[in-house]
């Protein structure tokens, strides 16, 4: 009787080692995956402002209306995604009273929480010409 009760326990001890060595398997994998989607994050959100970036400065009436365009096909299809994180908001000039030789100062702010942009402010340069 005694060698089978302490077969049970033995039996017992190395059924409870299987299970936390598969628990510690399961936390490093899970572990892994979160890694691995933080670093495809940061490469998804600089894709994402690149698009807009080569904008930011002064440029011409014809990159400002580009600008809007690419904005606008942006916020469209974050929409349709239900993303509204990724949707931009232009403000300081209007598209219709862009004019297309002068120049235009963009800056760009990004969410504090997501580090997109989300915000892209336009001022008309000082040293506009009239064309």
């Amino acid at each position: 009787m005694e060698n089978a009760s302490k077969a049970l326990i033995i039996a017992g001890a190395i059924l409870l080692s299987i299970l936390l060595i598969s628990l510690g398997i399961f936390v490093f994998t899970q572990a892994q995956d979160t890694l691995g989607s933080i670093n495809l994050d940061e490469q998804e959100v600089l894709a994402f402002n690149n698009k807009f970036l080569a904008y930011e400065g002064t440029i011409r009436g014809s990159q400002l209306k580009q600008l809007f365009n690419l904005v606008d096909s942006n916020n469209a299809s974050a929409k349709a995604e239900g993303a509204t994180e990724k949707e931009i908001t232009i403000t300081g000039v209007t598209e219709s009273a862009i004019k297309t030789g002068a120049t235009y100062e963009v800056k760009m702010e990004r969410n504090s929480t997501t580090a997109l942009i989300d915000k892209i402010t336009v001022s008309a340069s000082s040293s506009n010409s009239t064309t």
